[in-house]
């Protein structure tokens, strides 16, 4: 990951700071998000995620219903 170094008046910087904080997060953490969307990498990652989400659905896989015992899970003469 690289560092980026900015400048940025005292004033603005500490108000951003008291504002992070009682967000829970950083004016580092901000920054990062800001970045991702504005360069389009959180646009590419939910794709992805879209992507990935349709392909489990069309798999035909479910999900939350156990189709096997441990016993199965734990079959070394099924794997040979």
């Amino acid at each position: 990951m690289a560092n980026l170094t900015l400048a940025i008046d005292d004033a603005v910087l500490r108000r951003a700071r008291i504002r992070a904080l009682e967000q829970g997060t950083s004016v580092n953490a901000l920054l990062r998000e800001y970045l991702e969307a504005y360069s389009g990498v959180r646009e590419e990652r939910v794709r992805a995620m879209e992507d990935f989400l349709r392909i489990v659905q069309e798999s035909g896989a479910r999900i939350g219903e156990k189709t096997w015992t441990r016993d199965d899970l734990h079959d070394r003469d099924a794997l040979r």
